[in-house]
Formats: structure tokens, C-alpha cells, sequence
């Protein structure tokens, strides 16, 4: 393990834009871990664990030391006929994971296919798309304490998972290092096609949910359509998260905005953050260097040389015009740094 000193961050991550980190490394085995929890560098400065780098925004140079997690690794612990018991290390790329599940006809996160980033930044978010979430088939997480090294199994019921939140990103966020996810996938056919999405992408194409590598291709296909590559223009995704209101929230708007799409989940309303930035202006619209993506409003895009603090004032004008239309909040989704 080599610790590198001030390092160009540019490429670390989606968005492209420029920053620095006082000091860099990357860490590529239990071993490397070992190593880093020891060094000055490391127990004397501020730390960012870094995976794909697709949902964090620079906004500045990072004073402190950024750790690019690059542990590798997927193995099944325990199967029986109708499950299967999978342990994957942090640096994996979460689509890769997709892959290892639907080539081996198993179920469960097949319409979590082509999110960006790790497997180590997956219940931190508790991703979800396309009506599933990882909590559904989480089981545990392999951390280790950040201060001492010592190494803790989270339960699920221990990550408090949210919408796109979990007990890592709020009580103990920074305080522990995932090291490993392991998942309970299904042997037996469990289609979820109920996203309003993928019943259209079925219907159109004629065209049945025979596996899970069926849906997987499906959602592959839906999120190339709308939303733009980081590698042709660098953004991190959905920017925002969805807003949650009670009935009474909905009714109000409903009542200006008759048009207004919203879903029932977990005994509240969701309204689509993307709709309201379209609502109120933004789709398409460019300032400077920075813009919101002609496609998806939802996306948030660096059209070259923009530097993160204009994406950032980019994000804070749009929460505020929201604001205004609809006295609705929006949430930034990314990790501002």
C-alpha cells in the first residue's frame, strides 16, 4: 500500500470535476486495510472512502486522505433449493454483482441492474429502482471501526434502512468501513414487474418476464434510454431524492397541480423529483458550464469544465425554485464534499 500525496481526484469521480486530496491510496486486500488503519496519515486526518465515485460531488479540495476501495471478490456461502446465500467485498462494482446473480438464473436484485457505483456503497444508500430495494435482500454487512479496526457484522435490522438512507449515512456515518455485503437471493421465479416502467417495456416489446436476466435486460435497456452515460457526460445520476408527503400534503397540491404523478409506499405518497424540476422549469436548462439533463430532470450534468461548487449552486437554485412552485424540499441524493 502506497500513500501518494496531494492527488488528482478529477478522475475519481462521475461528475469529472476538479479536486484534490492531501493524501490518496488504494486498498486491494484485508491486508492493505491492516496497513491503513495504522498509518499517521490515515488516524491523523479526515478520511473519504471512495468506490465508482458516482454519488459524491466535490466542491472543493479534500483535506484530509481519500481511500479508493478496490477489494474484489464474490463467493456463495450457502445454498439450498430455494435460496442462495451471497457474500460480496465492497469494491465491487454493483453491476457486476447483477450480472454474477442473473447468469446463474437467481433473483432478487435484477432490477437493481446498472445502478452505478459499489457494492460497498449499496446499503449505504440502500439502493432501490424500479420497485426493489436492496433491503429486501440484504441479510448482513462485513464493516470495520474506522478508529480501532475492529471488525463488527451489521444485521439488517441494525442498518436501519430508509429511503435511500441507512444507519451508515446518519448515527455511524464515517465511523465504520464496509467490507463485504452478503445477500439471500431466490432460486425460484419471483418476477416484479409492477413498475409502471417495465409493464410498458414488456407490453411494447410483446414480449414476458421469463427470467431474471429478462428483467435485468429490460431495466438495462429503460436506463440507457433516459439517462446519459457518465463516460459521454459526466454526472452521478439521480441527484435528488424523491419527495415523501402524507395525504393531506397531496391533496393540497393535487388541488393546484391536477397532472401531479405520485405513488403509494409504506403508507405515505411519493411524488417524482424529476417532475417537479420539470414542472418548474429546469429540464434542459443550462447555466454555464453546468445543466440539467435534456432527457431526465432529474440528472444533474457537467457539460465541461464545470467545477463543483457551479453544480452545486446549480442544485440550490433548483430546490429553491421548487420551493416556490410547490413548498416542497428537495434533498440532494449525493454526497456533497
Amino acid at each position: 500500500m502506497k500513500i501518494l500525496l496531494d492527488y488528482d481526484l478529477t478522475n475519481m469521480n462521475t461528475f469529472r470535476v476538479p479536486a484534490r486530496a492531501k493524501f490518496f491510496t488504494e486498498i486491494q486486500s484485508e491486508r492493505d486495510l491492516s496497513e491503513l488503519f495504522v498509518a499517521p496519515e490515515f488516524k491523523n486526518n479526515e478520511k473519504l472512502f471512495l468506490g465508482g465515485g458516482s454519488n459524491v460531488l466535490f466542491t472543493k479540495n479534500f483535506d484530509g486522505i481519500v481511500v479508493l476501495n478496490k477489494l474484489k471478490g464474490i463467493e456463495i456461502l450457502d445454498e439450498d433449493t430455494e435460496s442462495v446465500e451471497i457474500r460480496a467485498m465492497s469494491g465491487e462494482i454493483w453491476h457486476d454483482l447483477v450480472t454474477f446473480s442473473v447468469e446463474r438464473g437467481y433473483w432478487g436484485i435484477e432490477n437493481l441492474s446498472l445502478i452505478p457505483g459499489t457494492v460497498g456503497a449499496a446499503p449505504m444508500q440502500n439502493i432501490g429502482a424500479y420497485g426493489a430495494e436492496l433491503q429486501n435482500v440484504l441479510e448482513s454487512v462485513e464493516a470495520l471501526e474506522v478508529e480501532t479496526g475492529a471488525r463488527k457484522i451489521f444485521r439488517k435490522e441494525e442498518c436501519d434502512f430508509g429511503y435511500r438512507n441507512s444507519v451508515f449515512k446518519n448515527e455511524i456515518k464515517g465511523k465504520y468501513f464496509i467490507s463485504a455485503a452478503i445477500l439471500r437471493l431466490n432460486k425460484i421465479s419471483k418476477p416484479k414487474i409492477t413498475y409502471r416502467h417495465l409493464r410498458e417495456y414488456f407490453d411494447q416489446n410483446k414480449t414476458e418476464a421469463k427470467s431474471s436476466k429478462d428483467i435485468s435486460k429490460a431495466v438495462i435497456d429503460i436506463r440507457k434510454s433516459k439517462l446519459p452515460d457518465p463516460a459521454v457526460i459526466p454526472n452521478a445520476g439521480s441527484f435528488f431524492k424523491n419527495v415523501f408527503v402524507n395525504e393531506k400534503e397531496i391533496e393540497k397540491i393535487l388541488a393546484k397541480y391536477p397532472d401531479l404523478p405520485y405513488f403509494e409506499e409504506s403508507g405515505t405518497k411519493k411524488i417524482p423529483a424529476g417532475w417537479l424540476i420539470e414542472k418548474a422549469g429546469w429540464k434542459g436548462k443550462r447555466t454555464g458550464n453546468a445543466g440539467v439533463h435534456e432527457k431526465h430532470a432529474l440528472v444533474l450534468v457537467n457539460y465541461g469544465g464545470a467545477t463543483g461548487e457551479e453544480i452545486k449552486n446549480l442544485a440550490e437554485q433548483i430546490t429553491a425554485s421548487v420551493y416556490e412552485k410547490f413548498g416542497l424540499k428537495l434533498i440532494p441524493e449525493v454526497n456533497l464534499i
